[in-house]
């Protein structure tokens, strides 16, 4: 069921980015400017294409949200912090200096050898 989803989702997802490409540019940015649609109103007459905009849209937030809650049900309760067993606290001692270097081979110094040897 989510993958049947998904594919519209995407398909939905493409239309709309066709559909806002094929659109004629009003001019100037963030509505200003703009053709005539009415005569006392700056808002330009709704055509098809801005009616299958609004309807690609809709159906992008709708598939969205149904992905959303989906993904939701199927990821169960999550972690539980309680149920979390934790380590007593008389065994974190520090660790010997020994321990934090790496394991040596044989007689080779720790140190890479220097430049003029």
């Amino acid at each position: 069921m989510e993958n049947i989803i998904l594919t519209v989702h995407l398909i939905i997802a493409l239309c709309l980015i066709g559909i806002v490409l094929i659109q004629r540019s009003e001019g100037g940015g963030l509505g200003i400017g703009g053709g005539g649609g009415g005569a006392m109103t700056g808002r330009p007459g709704v055509t098809a294409l801005g009616k299958l905009t609004w309807v690609f849209g809709i159906a992008f937030v709708i598939t969205s949200i149904t992905l959303t809650v989906l993904a939701a049900q199927n990821a169960g309760g999550g972690i539980d912090l309680d149920a979390i067993e934790l380590a007593p606290t008389g065994t974190d001692a520090p660790l010997p200096g020994d321990a934090l270097l790496p394991p040596t081979t044989g007689d080779a110094p720790l140190t890479p050898p220097r430049i003029d040897e």
